[in-house]
């Protein structure tokens, strides 16, 4: 019996085991103060006694999320930093009054001195009577004829030498023979100043446009063509060294390191033809001309229009600082490969 008792007792007891299991669940779960709660409502919750169901988060209808876990947070947007924004605004402020500031103490001197005596009034007026007449040469159409005829004939003529000089100076600066060939000849044109030879375009070209044209050509090729051979004969020889062990082609050659390693160096020499174009431009209106802004201050002076012919001269600085402006921005387009100097 023992013995009988002893089997029975262990074939049942594995069965009371999985009875049990099945009819005790609460003793799976996991005791209470083992819990750890997730959200700080079941930290601030108080407990009361035994309750038939533990406290657990109710799950969201539209989630599939567990019971008790919090749902990310959406990141926030960056605040904009708003305060900057005045000291760039002060920081522009005063460095346009820094750079403006001759500029406006030249023309309060302008305006105060003919109205305290220091000089005549009726050879310097003040700006202000030269405002008035530049403002009624606008009005009447003759300063925008003048300036149109002038530009054309600037622009013409500085565009052609810019065409010759550029391509011409990259082959004397590349080539040794022809800068030997060519050298003695630049350089007795170079010296010879472009308004002594006005009269002898106006004998062989006439007072015409032509002669205009060509002596602004003649004026803007020399400062474009001696700085483009300064540009080639002055590139980094280790650059060109470089390029050679690459095999590069001649053509590939200039396009890749000549012309960008030139490109400053000629631009400046651009920039010295830009502001002589108009000088010499001027000076050959006044001879011979019907129109243009030379034309225009040369025939104040005989009619004795004193703020007419300042305000001729007034356009033309506008128009020369514009030009070279303008030249700047093309350079830094083109050099923009240029690491910028740090201070």
């Amino acid at each position: 019996m023992s013995v009988a008792s002893g089997s029975s007792t262990r074939h049942t007891a594995p069965e009371d085991l999985k009875t049990q299991e099945l009819t005790t669940p609460e003793d799976l779960k996991a005791p209470e103060d083992l819990k750890n709660p997730e959200t700080p409502e079941e930290l601030s919750a108080p407990t009361t006694g035994t309750s038939s169901a533990p406290a657990t988060a109710t799950p969201s209808a539209s989630t599939d999320e567990p019971a008790g876990v919090v749902p990310p947070l959406a990141p926030r947007r960056p605040r904009l930093d708003r305060p900057s924004v005045v000291p760039r605004v002060l920081r522009a402020v005063l460095t346009g009054a820094t750079r403006s500031a001759a500029i406006v103490a030249l023309l309060l001197a302008w305006e105060l001195a003919p109205r305290f005596g220091l000089v005549d009034p009726a050879f310097l007026p003040p700006f202000s009577e030269v405002a008035q007449a530049w403002w009624e040469l606008v009005a009447n159409g003759q300063l925008a004829d003048n300036a149109q005829a002038s530009l054309v004939r600037s622009f013409s003529g500085f565009g052609i030498a810019v065409a010759v000089s550029v391509p011409l100076g990259l082959l004397i600066g590349w080539y040794r023979p022809v800068a030997d060939l060519l050298n003695p000849l630049l350089q007795v044109f170079l010296n010879t100043a472009a308004l002594a030879l006005l009269p002898v375009f106006v004998l062989l070209l006439g007072i015409g446009e032509t002669s205009k044209i060509s002596i602004v050509v003649y004026a803007c090729a020399w400062p474009v063509l001696f700085n483009t051979i300064s540009a080639v004969r002055t590139v980094d020889p280790t650059l060109l060294r470089l390029a050679k062990s690459m095999d590069l082609s001649a053509l590939r050659l200039f396009q890749k390191v000549i012309l960008p390693a030139s490109v400053p160096t000629i631009f400046t020499g651009i920039r010295l033809a830009g502001a002589v174009s108009i000088v010499v431009l001027v000076a050959a209106e006044m001879i011979g001309a019907k129109a243009g802004l030379g034309y225009l201050i040369n025939a104040s002076q005989y009619n004795f229009a004193i703020p007419q012919m300042y305000a001729g001269i007034v356009t033309i600085s506008v128009i020369g600082v514009a030009f070279n402006q303008l030249l700047v921005v093309v350079e830094k387009r083109l050099s923009s490969w240029r690491v910028p100097a740090t201070s």
